[in-house]
């Protein structure tokens, strides 16, 4: 065995030579001499060698000279770095770590002084502070973002697109990708374009005599995959054998993980959506699927009443959580290892504590709006059979690490908190009533034997899709009522407040033609969001996939309905952007000074 593995980690730097010494040849060691080095001096060294001799050996021993040239110098670097921080304390780490955190943010701070062209010192400081206490509030776990009063929702940009394809069950985004499963068995990438004033750099000093070409609006596909039934029996087969419900892409962009009707969970690689595993712990359909938040961990619910926990750095299952009494819908995850997962007519949402194998039972079910008490009074002129009781949660998406939001068939919006078991606010029938029946939709063409009074009370929208942005106030809902309504987040964290519809105007947002006015038309099944820009200084970009059916189901059908994409670009309002330009000139002003 070589010395170099012998010696301590002090010993193994190497020492260059001068510069004014002439560079020595290094000869390759056998083993016996190596043992020899290390024992001492035994023997009178032996003559040397011919010059052909030398040059012989060394032909023949350069690749191993090669390779342990290399091995030196990364464990030299190890062995380095583990002398300059051995004896050092723990408060010594602390501080040497906190001091590389704050050099990182600082960098990160002057590029946006850059963007924006100022560098004052007084908006150096604001600009680190802020970063920093909004680090701080999301390793905490809590809402810190407040961005409903800056976003312009009425005027958001709406693009419609849809191909030849099934119904869309699910969306998940790793900007600038879109990654979608539908009905018919396809898992599909697709490229999401940038807002118009970034399309079409200019590249030269001149300004060109030509106008720029209109932007793109419409997403390219990049890659598809479509499941194979005929490979069911084949155990070997690493893809889907039964259509995809639900897709989540990583925030690192390696990896997109779909589960499937085939109780599969299978992950791909994101860039050329090649499988690399299928996972097959689960013993009925994954319905279910959520990332930590920074990490390749993944939280998946099945049909068989149980989450599980996979790793993906290691293509690894790690554990079950036991707990529901009935098909789990949804699940969500943050940046802590915890997860809350919805139990359809269990009616419990089920808070998770991972590591201290433990959870939180929420039950719902209760009034909330369907019957008229002191507490929960029906609206003048509804109809007491139109506030139906909550049969089954299935949505649910978490604001942070202690507050969440669920949807059920009932058309209830419930906000929950791990302090209380009991919801703290129910907006009820969050997407309005059905239209009623008519008489010759009841009667089958006969209208006249029909009774009006056996026409039942028109019916609540459930709640198809749910998605917040971690740590803000902000909440999306879908149903098939043709929008995606926007509720938020009160300022004292106990009640959810209405703010508008994305791409309506708040006066025409009941008005009787808004139906002909929406695109999301059909079922919205799932809602995808991500932010414009540097920490969504362009605003934000909503998908939502909709379809003719619901995505685990066929008790309703919309002949009207559209499966597709739509895609809602939400600026941010005039005076918020009257704001950054009054920083910018406040920032050139002090620039000058």
């Amino acid at each position: 065995m070589s010395s170099f593995f012998t010696n301590p980690g002090a010993q193994k730097k190497r020492k260059r030579p001068a510069a004014t010494e002439a560079p020595k040849k290094r000869l390759a060691t056998t083993k016996s001499s190596s043992k020899s080095a290390t024992r001492g001096p035994t023997k009178p060294a032996a003559a040397p060698k011919k010059k052909k001799d030398i040059e012989r050996d060394e032909d023949i021993s350069g690749s191993e000279l090669d390779t342990e040239n290399e091995d030196n110098d990364i464990l030299s670097k190890s062995g380095s770095d583990e002398s300059d921080n051995e004896g050092e304390t723990a408060a010594e780490k602390r501080l040497r770590l906190a001091q590389r955190y704050l050099e990182k943010t600082r960098k990160e701070v002057d590029e946006i002084q850059d963007e924006y062209a100022f560098d004052a010192e007084e908006i150096d400081r604001d600009l680190l502070a802020e970063r920093l206490q909004e680090d701080a509030a999301e390793s905490k776990g809590k809402v810190y973002r407040k961005l409903a009063p800056e976003l312009d929702f009425p005027h958001a940009d709406p693009i419609q697109f849809r191909w030849n394809s099934g119904t869309v069950t699910s969306v998940s985004v790793c900007p600038p990708y879109a990654y979608t499963t539908t009905k018919d068995g396809y898992l599909t990438k697709w490229k999401l374009q940038d807002l118009p004033k970034n399309q079409w750099p200019q590249t030269t000093r001149k300004k060109p005599k030509k106008p720029p070409a209109p932007p793109k609006r419409r997403p390219e596909r990049i890659a598809f995959v479509k499941s194979q039934p005929l490979k069911a029996k084949d155990k070997t087969f690493q893809g889907h054998t039964a259509a995809p419900i639900t897709v989540k892409a990583s925030q690192d962009g390696k990896f997109v993980v779909t589960g499937g009707l085939d109780r599969k969970l299978v992950v791909y690689n994101a860039e050329s959506l090649k499988p690399i595993r299928a996972f097959t712990q689960h013993r009925d359909a994954v319905t279910g699927l959520a990332f930590r938040r920074g990490t390749n961990q993944i939280f998946s619910c099945s049909k068989d009443r149980t989450v599980k926990v996979f790793s993906l750095n290691e293509l690894a299952y790690v554990e079950t959580l036991f707990g529901h009494q009935d098909e789990i819908m949804d699940v969500d995850a943050l940046g802590q290892e915890r997860c809350v997962s919805v139990g359809a007519r269990d009616r419990t949402a089920r808070y998770w504590k991972v590591p201290e194998e433990s959870q939180l039972v929420f039950r719902g079910g209760g009034e909330g709006g369907s019957t008229n008490t002191k507490k929960h009074k029906l609206p003048t002129g509804l109809n007491p059979a139109s506030a139906a009781h909550e049969g089954s949660m299935d949505r649910v998406a978490m604001l942070d690490d202690e507050i969440f939001v669920t949807g059920s068939d009932n058309g209830d919006l419930a906000l929950w908190s791990i302090q209380r078991k009991k919801a703290l606010h129910v907006v009820a029938r969050a997407h309005g009533l059905d239209p009623a029946l008519t008489p010759n939709e009841l009667s089958g063409g006969n209208p006249e034997d029909f009774n009006i009074k056996d026409i039942p009370a028109p019916q609540p929208r459930a709640i198809t899709a749910l998605r917040t942005i971690p740590y803000s106030d902000l909440i999306f809902s879908g149903s098939w009522d043709g929008s995606v309504r926007v509720w938020r987040l009160s300022d004292d964290k106990k009640k959810i407040e209405r703010v508008g519809v994305l791409g309506q105007p708040i006066d025409s947002e009941d008005s009787d033609d808004k139906e002909e006015k929406s695109l999301a038309r059909g079922f919205v099944n799932d809602i995808a969001v991500f932010e414009r820009g540097e920490r969504g200084k362009d605003g934000i970009c909503v998908v939502a996939v909709t379809g003719k059916e619901m995505r685990l189901g066929r008790w309703k059908y919309m002949k009207e309905g559209r499966c597709g994409l739509v895609i809602y670009e939400v600026p941010k309002t005039a005076v918020e952007k009257k704001k950054q330009e009054e920083d910018g000139v406040n920032g050139h002003a002090s620039d000058e000074e």
